[in-house]
């Protein structure tokens, strides 16, 4: 991909994330309840936040996956993010990731961002199997991921080490040809 990708849903608009976007991304990372199942520790600086977008921006300026901020079309401010790592062309799969303020948990924000870039994934990507590892213990995870298509296939005991500590992952995965929005 030459340009970022810009996605549509009836309520939002996915986009590529810039420097000034770091006051919002910044403002909800350091909140407890979002890097709780989160791979980091919650944000005590603003240089924290843009470093995630640079992060963000040079992996898909290389090709290795691509996040997208998502805003409310009614007004462009970074609400959560969305996108693709773990990208293993050779095997057409990725791994989904994201993350959503608080302020707008359970209104089905993340539920849409998701099936757009399902959607992204499988048509545009040309993706055939995209997964995504979650705590088992995140119910609201576990709920969105059944909700936009994708299936439990197991749990990896202490697959990862974070915040000092092993801990399990529930895999979960949808397939292209399983896929309902064709």
């Amino acid at each position: 991909m030459k340009q970022f990708p810009v996605l549509e849903s009836e309520r939002l608009v996915l986009r590529q994330l810039k420097q000034e976007d770091s006051k919002e991304l910044f403002q909800y990372f350091s909140k407890d309840e979002v890097t709780e199942y989160y791979d980091l520790e919650s944000f005590k600086e603003i240089k924290q936040a843009e470093e995630l977008i640079q992060s963000w921006n040079r992996k898909f300026e290389s090709n290795q996956g691509i996040r997208w901020g998502i805003s409310l079309k009614s007004e462009d401010r970074i609400i959560g993010t969305c996108g693709y790592h773990n990208w293993l062309k050779e095997h057409y799969k990725a791994e989904i990731g994201y993350e959503l303020n608080p302020e707008f948990w359970l209104k089905g924000i993340m539920t849409e961002a998701i099936k757009e870039i399902i959607k992204f994934g499988f048509n545009e990507l040309e993706l055939n199997r995209i997964e995504a590892f979650i705590d088992p213990g995140n119910i609201s995870s576990r709920k969105l991921l059944v909700k936009t298509g994708l299936r439990e296939e197991g749990l990896l005991k202490e697959y990862f080490f974070e915040k000092n500590q092993f801990v399990d992952a529930a895999i979960f995965a949808i397939l292209r040809k399983d896929y309902k929005g064709k």
